[in-house]
């Protein structure tokens, strides 16, 4: 078998390569056009051979849960990497746990509760997977990865690189990674317990994201990150922008910081709308809004 597959342009693998794969399923808004190549490594001596043998210039993009990102209409030309299940352990230690980047936060937040380690709680509320959280220092009720990373290991096209938390420089909602490098294991620190105080912290998390923030619908989270000094949705409420709609796109009635898909929205609707919100909120506050939502590919 020659080293690459029929198109000359993706290394020969043993995980699966999938030309033309619809990638809206995969994404929490349901929105998006195709993968010119979907890849999912079988693991991670896959992974970096897919990442030695691309071609110079052919575009790579890493899906983890997409929970904070619009794929275009369009799609997304090039390699779309996908890590399944031999990137999904969790193991935990006695002052930590290390995780897969495909483990889901809340299910790492769980294992850390079930073995009675302390700190890990606001992972909870995190609707994302681990690589993700890691490579934009996700956050959230106080806490951010930064706070709690030991160190991370990298996929490149050298190898897996393990790096300490202050390689990574964390910023807010900012990871900066090795070019081309993708996250594929990460180690937190955690300390032991009351276990009854970390499943009430848990409990009190989930309570406060089901009351504030519309979980059951096809949104994509924080739409837009907090200004110094200001809350989005409190801007974004003052703007008038609460229910505002373009198709069958609309802004959270329940939290305007979020985007809803309410039946058949388009990316375009979705990202137009979000123009839209920037923009009455700079009139009316002089505050410039900055996308947390990733927007990525190419319109229809």
């Amino acid at each position: 078998m020659s080293s690459r597959d029929m198109n000359g342009a993706i290394p020969v693998l043993r995980g699966r390569v999938q030309a033309g794969a619809p990638l809206a399923p995969f994404t929490w808004f349901r929105v998006g056009g195709p993968a010119e190549w979907l890849v999912r490594p079988a693991d991670e001596q896959d992974l970096v051979a897919l990442l030695a043998g691309l071609p110079a210039g052919m575009p790579l993009t890493v899906l983890g849960a997409a929970s904070n990102l619009i794929i275009r209409d369009g799609g997304l030309p090039g390699v779309v990497v996908r890590l399944g299940g031999a990137f999904g352990g969790v193991v935990v230690e006695a002052d930590g746990l290390v995780a897969g980047a495909a483990a889901l936060d809340v299910t790492v937040a769980q294992h850390a509760a079930a073995a009675g380690l302390a700190g890990l709680e606001f992972l909870s509320g995190i609707p994302g997977s681990i690589g993700g959280a890691v490579a934009m220092n996700a956050g959230a009720y106080g806490a951010e990865v930064k706070d709690v990373l030991d160190w991370a290991e990298v996929a490149t096209a050298g190898g897996i690189r393990r790096l300490p938390a202050a390689d990574f420089a964390f910023a807010y909602r900012h990871a900066a990674l090795p070019p081309g490098g993708i996250v594929t294991r990460a180690r937190f620190r955690a300390a032991p317990g009351d276990a009854a105080a970390i499943a009430a912290r848990m409990a009190e998390i989930r309570a406060a994201r089901e009351a504030t923030q519309p979980v059951r619908a096809r949104t994509g989270g924080s739409t837009f990150k907090n200004p110094p000094g200001h809350k989005a949705w409190e801007l974004i409420d003052a703007a008038g922008c609460r229910g505002l709609r373009q198709g069958a796109a609309q802004v959270s009635e329940k939290h305007c910081n979020f985007l809803l898909n309410t039946g058949g929205a388009t990316a375009a609707e979705l990202e137009s709308l979000g123009e839209a919100v920037r923009s009455r909120v700079l009139a009316h506050g002089g505050v410039q809004l900055d996308w947390e939502i990733k927007r990525l590919g190419l319109p229809a």
